[in-house]
């Protein structure tokens, strides 16, 4: 898509009502909920390797409603968002250069992983943890839904801190909406009960499936998302 295509694209966007942002937003996350649990499934039942544990973490009813609730917190902070955009908080750059988007993309990750490991450690603190993280912790082993079961704090949170970083740098929209895509594949992958990842990848610090699904059993270690750095570096990482 070319600079000219995607200005166009984005005023049509910046003459939107609140009302149609609203029903953007919803009809985006519902869709974007919806691929996931498509893509966990897909992956489930194609996949050869032995799960990591004997059996998924059985669907309740209160983690389908607290799904929903998800839906809605990232529909918020996506309307916060647009907000800050319209008020000049965000600046989009609309830079097509297919270097600066990649290494814009890889700035995202390892900020993000950096800034989701000190919130995510601070969530396991005693007081924080029984007040916001404990039910995402109820699924020892995972399902497709244990992305979404999260407290709505946490939700608006993670949502907030990516937020911070676009009102500090002009990030290219194209770079916002790869990351996007892959923060939401990397945490359905994160959460299948089967490894996804080769064994090997453990060797490049990549946080994979194992990785994650070892802070699920030991809530002391294996804090970080996409990567295992800062677990190395700040001494909680098992491999």
């Amino acid at each position: 898509m070319s600079g000219f295509e995607l200005s166009e694209t984005l005023k049509i966007f910046w003459q939107f009502s609140w009302l149609q942002w609203i029903l953007f937003s919803l009809t985006v996350n519902i869709f974007l909920y919806l691929f996931s649990i498509g893509l966990y499934w897909f992956i489930d039942k194609t996949c050869r390797k032995e799960k990591l544990q004997p059996q998924d973490h059985p669907v309740s009813r209160s983690d389908v409603y607290l799904s929903f609730l998800t839906i809605g917190c990232n529909s918020f902070v996506m309307i916060l968002g647009v907000f800050l955009w319209k008020h000049g908080w965000i600046i989009l750059s609309q830079n097509q250069s297919a270097i600066v988007v990649i290494a814009e993309v890889i700035a995202l990750l390892l900020l993000m992983d950096f800034m989701m490991y000190i919130f995510h450690y601070a969530a396991h603190s005693p007081f924080v943890y029984s007040l916001l993280h404990r039910k995402h912790h109820e699924h020892t082993s995972t399902n497709f839904l244990s992305l979404f079961v999260l407290h709505p704090l946490e939700t608006i949170g993670f949502g907030i801190m990516m937020l911070i970083l676009l009102m500090m740098y002009n990030f290219s929209v194209t770079a916002v909406a790869v990351y996007l895509m892959i923060n939401l594949i990397w945490g359905t992958i994160g959460h299948l009960n089967r490894e996804f990842f080769p064994p090997k990848l453990d060797r490049f610090f990549i946080g994979t499936t194992r990785f994650h699904h070892q802070h699920h059993t030991d809530e002391s270690k294996n804090f970080g998302f996409y990567t295992s750095v800062w677990d190395r570096i700040f001494g909680t990482y098992k491999p």
